[in-house]
């Protein structure tokens, strides 16, 4: 029964730094993941990153994209989605080409090189999602586009992830499919993804009205949140993909505010505050000294790639200086995605162990540091709109 002390001591741990957090002005994740860092190996070591810690965490990102999707404007997605494939496809060219070249001269052959490049290409927007909602920013020309891209950048990260252990890889793939199946299905997703929004997810939405018990709206809602996640995750893709969309589903339906409330107080309740605390928990100092001098340049080169990247993607598509800013901001964080990347690298035998440590204090650092890019931006272009 140990798990209990441990999910207390985060959730009274999460709320504390989230308190502190906002009393500052700072987003209140940082607070959460920062609770992480000290609870976990890197300082405390009370809290290690066990089996229980990493399911509910990976629940609580699913609820943090569904919720997302739920209050996303579909009209907004679909005006902006095409501005977020140009913004994916540079904000992954550039940091893809910059790590490379870095880690080249940095002495890593050229298949450590190549994935060393993948990994930073890949962008996490649950941290990003969690700022702009909470700074009633989630439904804008901004968000939209962030949120567009983010859908086609994990697609082309895990399409070149695929290929690069398939071709250099010694271990086990991201699926266990063959990759020309993987990608068929990937592109069927999104005809189901058309299917649920347009057809099925209305259909069931009303169907649980009718049935008896006072939580089968909710219940429903879950069904198609956990199904679309599963079926994202069995061809290949992320299950976070899976979750958003069906989020974006349901908020078609006239259960949007209700199913909302209910799975905000579930998720924040317990298990989105464990998906914050698990990123800080693979903080690690080992070997900090040794290897500061290459942190300290991977950190500044893959917030930099990422954000003018995509900012200029997002110039590229038409949008202001500030809307770019925004945007490139928001595509920053490398987070979870980032991490199962480097592990699968790692099991793979693409990544040497003797920089593995590194590598994720890296994408830790721009976790931590993109939040306080992302509402800079939103702060700037707030001022000259003004």
């Amino acid at each position: 029964m140990g798990y209990l002390g441990t999910l207390a001591l985060i959730l009274l741990t999460t709320m504390m730094f989230a308190h502190f957090s906002l009393k500052l002005g700072i987003p209140a994740v940082i607070g959460e993941l920062l609770a992480g860092v000290l609870l976990g190996p890197a300082i405390l070591n009370w809290v290690q990153p066990t089996n229980l810690v990493s399911d509910f965490a990976e629940i609580g990102v699913i609820f943090l994209m569904f919720i997302a999707g739920l209050e996303s404007d579909l009209t907004m997605l679909k005006k902006y989605f095409r501005p977020g494939v140009l913004v994916a496809v540079i904000g992954v060219i550039v940091p893809v080409i910059t790590i490379f070249i870095f880690a080249r001269a940095w002495g890593f052959n050229f298949v450590a090189a190549s994935f060393l490049g993948i990994t930073y290409a890949a962008t996490s927007v649950s941290i990003s999602v969690e700022v702009l909602k909470e700074l009633k920013a989630l439904d804008t020309k901004s968000g939209a586009t962030i949120l567009g891209a983010a859908v086609v950048d994990d697609i082309l990260t895990v399409i070149i992830l695929s290929v690069a252990v398939g071709v250099f890889g010694e271990g086990q793939s991201t699926t266990s499919l063959p990759l020309w199946l993987s990608l068929i299905g990937q592109v069927l997703y999104f005809g189901v993804i058309y299917l649920v929004v347009k057809f099925v997810a209305p259909y069931l939405m009303h169907l649980a009205e009718r049935l008896y018990p006072s939580s089968a709206v909710m219940i429903m809602s879950l069904l198609l949140c956990l199904g679309m996640a599963y079926l994202a995750d069995v061809i290949g893709m992320s299950a976070v993909i899976g979750a958003f969309f069906a989020g974006v589903a349901v908020s078609t339906t006239p259960y949007r505010h209700e199913v909302d409330a209910s799975l905000t107080s579930i998720g924040y309740g317990i298990f989105i505050p464990v998906f914050f605390v698990s990123i800080g928990l693979n903080m690690r100092l080992d070997g900090l000294g040794r290897d500061l001098l290459f942190i300290v340049i991977m950190t500044v080169l893959a917030l930099l790639a990422k954000w003018i990247g995509c900012g200029f993607g997002s110039k590229l598509a038409g949008q202001s200086w500030h809307d770019a800013n925004v945007v490139g901001a928001g595509m920053v964080s490398r987070g979870e995605m980032a991490l199962i990347v480097a592990q699968i690298g790692f099991e793979a035998k693409l990544l040497h162990e003797d920089f593995y440590s590194s590598v994720i204090i890296v994408i830790i650092l721009t976790t931590l540091i993109a939040p306080f890019l992302l509402k800079d931006a939103l702060r700037r272009k707030n001022a000259a709109e003004a």
